[in-house]
């Protein structure tokens, strides 16, 4: 019980100093911002609110402007199913790609981080 309330406690810690320490989000003209916009729509984010890998992965897609679709896979009971069926386990931050009718599930907050410099800070 105790290990919960730490949990529980350290977690809405960590949401407070995200939104206190929020970054800017990235200035783009508004054609490229609408290709951004475009591209993102193939992506999906499934997280934990107050996982701190998941903290960092969502301030990295604000940092960059890029509004993905996010899924919580702790308090949904279908994103957690389908992060478990599809992605094959119950594992955050997940980054959900479909692309050429392909569907890529990428985790690891690192792996996800890069790809989305790569893809996105030069737009």
């Amino acid at each position: 019980m105790i290990v919960k309330a730490l949990r529980v406690g350290l977690g809405q810690l960590i949401i407070f100093i995200d939104f206190i320490t929020r970054p800017g989000k990235k200035k783009r003209p508004a054609d490229a911002q609408a290709q951004v916009d475009q591209t993102a729509r193939s992506l999906t984010l499934y997280q934990f609110h107050a996982c701190p890998f998941c903290v960092k992965t969502r301030r990295t897609l604000r940092r960059l402007n890029v509004p993905v679709a996010l899924r919580d896979a702790k308090n949904n009971e279908q994103d957690r199913q389908t992060l478990l069926e599809q992605g094959g386990r119950i594992k955050v931050p997940c980054l959900r790609i479909e692309e050429n009718g392909e569907t890529t599930w990428m985790y690891e907050s690192k792996v996800i981080i890069d790809y989305l410099d790569k893809r996105f800070s030069a737009v």
